[in-house]
C-alpha cells in the first residue's frame, strides 16, 4: 500500500507489525489462559468436596472472590480471540492489536489476587488464618515483582543500553533482523 512505511528496525509495514504483535500476544495468552484454566476449575470442584461445608464465612467469601476473579480473569483473556473474531476483515488489526493488549494487562492485574486469594484459602484451610494472611500477602507481592516491577527494571535497562541505529543511505532497505537472515536488495531507483 503505499501510505504504509516501513519500520526501520524491523523493515515491516504497520499491517506486518500488528499482525507479529497479535501473534506475539496470543502466544502470551496461551501461557496465561492454561494458568487461568487450572485455577478456574480447581476452585470450580473445591465446593463439591467433603471439607466445603466446614468452612468458615471468611474463607467461603475468600472462595467466592477468588472465584468470580479467575472467571473476570478468564474472560478478560479469551476477549481478544472474541474482538479478532467479531472484527475479522474489517481493517481492525491495530486497534484490535492494541484492545487486546489492554484486556490482557487488566487480566494479568485480576490474576494476581486470583492467584492470591487462591493460596490465602488453602493455607488458612491447612494451617490457619495467619499463615494463609501471610501466603497470600506473600503470593501478591510476588505477582507484584514479577509482573509489574521487573518489566519496568528490564525496559529501563533495555533503553539505557540502546544505541541509535546508524543513519542509511537514500533509497536504502535496512537489513533485516536475526541469525539467518538474508539481505533483501532494494527496489528503489536513485
Amino acid at each position: 500500500m503505499a501510505d504504509e512505511r516501513i519500520s526501520p528496525a524491523r523493515n515491516e509495514t504497520p499491517l506486518e507489525r500488528a499482525d507479529r504483535n497479535f501473534s506475539e500476544l496470543l502466544q502470551e495468552l496461551r501461557v496465561t489462559q492454561t494458568g487461568v484454566q487450572i485455577l478456574f476449575a480447581f476452585l470450580l470442584t473445591l465446593a463439591f468436596t467433603p471439607r466445603f461445608p466446614d468452612l468458615d464465612s471468611f474463607q467461603r467469601g475468600t472462595y467466592v472472590t477468588t472465584l468470580l476473579l479467575a472467571v473476570l480473569a478468564a474472560a478478560l483473556f479469551t476477549a481478544p480471540a472474541a474482538l479478532h473474531r467479531s472484527l475479522f476483515q474489517q481493517n481492525a488489526k491495530p486497534t484490535i492489536v492494541r484492545v487486546s493488549s489492554r484486556l490482557a494487562g487488566v487480566g494479568l492485574g485480576v490474576l494476581m489476587p486470583a492467584f492470591a486469594g487462591s493460596v490465602l484459602l488453602v493455607v488458612d484451610v491447612t494451617l490457619g488464618r495467619a499463615a494463609g494472611l501471610t501466603a497470600g500477602g506473600g503470593t501478591l507481592v510476588g505477582c507484584l515483582l514479577l509482573w509489574g516491577l521487573l518489566p519496568r527494571l528490564v525496559g529501563r535497562s533495555v533503553r539505557g543500553n540502546r544505541t541509535p541505529p546508524a543513519p542509511r543511505p537514500s533509497g536504502t532497505v535496512p537489513a533485516p533482523q536475526g541469525r539467518d537472515s538474508v539481505r533483501a536488495p532494494a527496489n528503489r531507483l536513485p
